[in-house]
């Protein structure tokens, strides 16, 4: 029995289409993924492909022809052993349903299948969902593929889109990138990270304590160290900052603790863990007993602490333990965040950027460098009012730069 060629459906709302050409003529061999003919619909030209082999034994609807209903008969191809009086006993089908799926009969042609995400650009190696059609002519034209977007079926790229390149001079518009991404996996550090602070954020209750600080003394007090003749030193506004925590952890010991499910522990010197941005993560070296060092003093720890950090030669020693964290990300540009508490401290202060403001001073306005700091607490273990201590005597001491070299 001849296998029946139907009008495909080549998108989920065609009813109809134009046969444009045949490709294969009665009496033509058929394989498998050879193709047949042109069809047209309201959106694009696409090509369709042989699902069956055999010889073309007749071509009922001529190319040329407009409204063809999909799965109407188009042609009739002769399986092997078959000849030409077998044509006479097929009857032409009837329209079906136009929503039929394209591929529900084995008799039906199809179009090449694949998805071409539209708008994105291939690269070097990966395939390209286009019509055998829409491939000669990009061929003969000198256009790749890989910039067109596909205004066929599925994102596939169609006759339409590489003759509109060529009617553009070959060099289409550069399509959006879209849906590419990346997956990346993690790193073990970057899983540590994410199970502690997703826990901590959990399980600790947080509450959030802001207070500006004026920075002009401090700057100036900064410019004369770094400006002292015969040395190469130089100290950054985090080693203030380092040191304020320090030494405010000791006017307000209540703040210096960590919690523990039947106890809070507090302690008797600073050790603050300072955050560095590592590639992959963020590791917290410590300045330990932060309180019995100068400002000199923890600029030069600080800096071979976060060297090595950055070349990932950081020791327990280096990072475990600590009673308070500070997170910086001033340098950023960032004016104002809120930091997750690392467990079992019961503190963590993020230090923004300084920058001018216009201030109200004695009923004046003036100008002054401002930055922000907001002290995250763990409220099992340290109230309201004493979080309110501490950023005071930070402030006092930051407004104040002498008193962090008085001992």
């Amino acid at each position: 029995m001849p296998i029946q060629v139907l009008m495909p459906a080549l998108s989920p709302t065609m009813t109809e289409g134009n046969l444009v050409k045949w490709h294969k003529k009665e009496g033509d061999v058929i394989k498998a993924g050879q193709i047949l003919a042109e069809i047209e619909t309201d959106k694009a030209t696409m090509e369709v492909e042989a699902v069956d082999e055999g010889i073309l034994g007749k071509i009922v609807i001529a190319e040329g022809t407009e409204g063809v209903k999909v799965n109407e008969l188009i042609a009739l191809i002769l399986e092997e052993g078959e000849d030409a009086s077998t044509l006479e006993n097929v009857k032409v089908a009837a329209a079906a349903d136009p929503q039929a799926d394209l591929e529900s009969s084995p008799a039906q042609a199809k179009v090449t299948e694949g998805v071409f995400h539209k708008s994105a650009h291939k690269s070097e190696g990966e395939r390209i969902f286009i019509t055998p059609l829409a491939k000669r002519i990009a061929e003969q034209g000198h256009v790749d593929p890989r910039s067109l977007e596909g205004s066929g079926p599925r994102g596939r790229i169609v006759k339409a889109d590489v003759e509109k390149a060529l009617s553009s001079g070959g060099h289409p518009k550069p399509a959006l990138r879209l849906g590419v991404y990346t997956d990346i996996k993690l790193s073990n550090m970057r899983k540590v990270i994410a199970k502690r602070l997703t826990e901590s954020k959990q399980t600790v209750p947080h509450f959030y304590l802001s207070m500006d600080s004026e920075l002009d003394m401090l700057l100036a007090f900064r410019s004369q160290l770094n400006n002292r003749p015969n040395t190469s030193q130089k100290v950054s506004v985090n080693d203030f900052v380092i040191r304020a925590c320090a030494l405010a952890l000791t006017e307000v010991p209540e703040a210096n603790v960590t919690f523990h499910d039947t106890y809070v522990r507090q302690y008797a010197n600073a050790d603050v863990a300072v955050a560095v941005a590592i590639d992959g993560g963020l590791v917290t070296p410590l300045i330990r007993a932060a309180e019995q060092k100068s400002v000199l003093d923890i600029s030069l720890e600080m800096r071979a602490l976060a060297e090595k950090a950055r070349a990932g030669k950081l020791t327990p020693e280096d990072y475990q333990g600590g009673s308070f964290s500070l997170s910086n990300l001033g340098m950023y540009g960032v004016k104002s965040f809120s930091a997750i508490i690392n467990p079992p401290q019961a503190c963590i202060l993020a230090v923004g950027a300084g920058e001018q403001r216009a201030v109200v001073k004695n009923g004046q306005i003036s100008i002054a460098t401002v930055m922000n700091c907001t002290l995250s607490v763990d409220h099992r273990a340290v109230d309201g009012a004493i979080g309110a201590k501490f950023l005071g005597a930070f402030k006092a001491l930051i407004e104040n730069p002498l008193r962090l070299f008085v001992q």
